[in-house]
């Protein structure tokens, strides 16, 4: 069974920076695409970044210069780095792992929540 676990997240002041991570097992972490999704409440769920297996990465434009994915297979584990946050951030962050390169297939984290504070 696929397990991930996200930790990381708290409340923070405009202008400070979290780490999140993402925890996995039951997969073949190394092998797959991993993304960060964010879901703010009353809205959509949307794609923040994602990074495959070669360490190859795309980012929303709302967060590029300021957020960055990366993965260490040797832990079975991904990080986002965000840094200079804003209240628009504020969501309920999740991981996912990616059977497919567009990450339509998928299995979830728990998430967990990001709040900024102005």
């Amino acid at each position: 069974q696929v397990q991930l676990v996200e930790s990381g997240g708290g409340l923070v002041q405009a202008g400070g920076s979290l780490r999140l991570s993402c925890a996995a097992s039951g997969s073949t972490f190394s092998m797959n695409v991993m993304a960060w999704y964010c879901q703010a409440p009353g809205k959509q769920r949307e794609l923040v970044t994602a990074i495959t297996s070669d360490g190859d990465t795309t980012y929303a434009g709302s967060v590029k210069g300021r957020f960055a994915i990366s993965r260490d297979n040797g832990k079975n584990t991904l990080y986002l780095q965000m840094n200079n946050l804003k209240p628009e951030d504020t969501a309920v962050y999740y991981c996912k792992t990616c059977y497919s390169s567009s990450c339509s297939y998928g299995y979830w984290g728990r998430g967990t929540q990001v709040t900024v504070s102005s």
